[in-house]
């Protein structure tokens, strides 16, 4: 069952949108100081580096040979500051170096190269983890220390048999009570499992610390560490159902995530997951599930009790009319205070800034910022004339924007 949030809000225009310069998908996005970072499908493979304030494009990273599979902010390997890392099926992981426009580390096998499909750092940032493709009957986690990227540390061959697909590194300690290593990994993989595992263990046979077996190929999996939720795992599969285990993988539920429908004054219709997010205004104690239309549509669901299959669902938001087609990558972007539009003139009825903005990619190959969802008291009205004044401002924001790419 799906209910219509009481805040309900729903958007029909971005604040400012872009385009990659081919017909590329938008694969992933991610927030870096001042930027977000973009990367490509093929023909071109890059990384695209926009601002935040106007979303023009500042610099281009050429990315992987054949594909770049997954693209990170990380902090503390180079210089101590914020970068990207991505991983590709050219065999490597790379810390980029964006002032060479190059890669400052690049983490291979040297051994043998095998396309990498997934990476993540531990906290610390000595520890970056790689998941590759299955080559005969093995699929390989491997672990490399940055400062040493000439080849892994350890590999891990026998977490799973199938494409790993997900690496996740815990970023939030341990339930109380429970026995876990200081640097756990999720992992997940077309296999079926979902495995968590103590990176720092040399011995692959004592490394799984549990595993559960969801029986479907497994596109994505994250932790759930919203403060107000069971700290556990969510995982998605490639058939659209979405699934959550406790820490120690028991299951909780496993639905069809386009079972949840709204009919009445509002529809909404999924017709798949595009991603999860914790800490999203109007469910601050759950997990927030993003979900997408064919058509390009996206709406903020919510469940208040993650482990229990009967429990209500509700619809936050919704974002319309901005992409033709599958959405593919978005970001929740909880950091940003200052939008253009607040820093050249407020487009509020009070000039408060906006915040909690919410970035989209797809395979129409653009790229949008959209408004986030604020706390209830401060909601600019939806019906009436502030909104009219709203699209005017951006209307004239737009056109500017157009002579300015003149």
């Amino acid at each position: 069952m799906l209910v219509e949030s009481a805040h309900f809000r729903t958007t029909e225009r971005p604040l400012c949108s872009t385009r990659l310069e081919s017909q590329s998908y938008v694969l992933s996005i991610v927030s870096l100081p001042g930027q977000y970072a973009a990367s490509a499908s093929a023909p071109t493979n890059s990384i695209a580096i926009f601002d935040k304030a106007t979303l023009r494009r500042v610099d281009s990273l050429p990315g992987h040979d054949v594909a770049t599979t997954s693209l990170h902010a990380v902090q503390g390997i180079v210089g101590g500051g914020t970068t990207l890392m991505s991983s590709g099926r050219d065999g490597s992981v790379k810390i980029w170096d964006p002032r060479s426009r190059s890669h400052s580390i690049k983490m291979t096998n040297s051994s043998a190269t095998r396309a990498l499909l997934c990476c993540d750092v531990s906290n610390d940032a000595n520890t970056i983890a790689a998941g590759t493709d299955m080559q005969g009957d093995d699929a390989l986690i491997f672990y490399w220390d940055p400062r040493k990227p000439a080849a892994p540390l350890r590999t891990h061959s026998s977490t799973h048999s199938d494409d790993i697909t997900t690496l996740a590194f815990a970023r939030a300690p341990p339930p109380p009570g429970a026995d876990a290593p200081r640097n756990t990994i999720l992992s997940a993989s077309s296999d079926g499992l979902v495995s968590t595992s103590n990176a720092d263990e040399d011995d692959e046979d004592e490394a799984v610390c549990h595993v559960a077996n969801w029986g479907c190929s497994v596109s994505q999996a994250g932790w759930i560490d919203t403060p107000g939720a069971a700290a556990g795992v969510w995982a998605a599969s490639d058939m659209e159902t979405f699934s959550t285990w406790s820490h120690e993988l028991d299951p909780r539920q496993s639905l069809d995530i386009r079972s949840p429908v709204l009919h009445g004054r509002r529809t909404w219709v999924t017709d798949y997951l595009i991603t999860c997010a914790p800490h999203v205004p109007h469910a601050p104690d759950t997990l927030g599930v993003f979900t997408g239309s064919n058509e390009g549509d996206i709406a903020l669901l919510s469940s208040a009790d993650l482990g229990s299959p009967t429990a209500p669902w509700h619809i936050h938001a919704t974002w319309t009319t901005g992409h033709v087609g599958v959405v593919r990558a978005l970001l929740w972007d909880h950091q940003v205070l200052l939008l253009f539009l607040v820093l050249r003139r407020p487009f509020m009825t009070d000039a408060r800034p906006q915040n909690n903005v919410l970035v989209t990619g797809g395979e129409d190959a653009k790229l949008h910022v959209w408004p986030g969802l604020v706390p209830a008291d401060d909601e600019m009205e939806v019906d009436g004339a502030a909104p009219r004044k709203r699209s005017l401002e951006l209307e004239e924001l737009e056109q500017e924007g157009k002579r300015a790419r003149r």
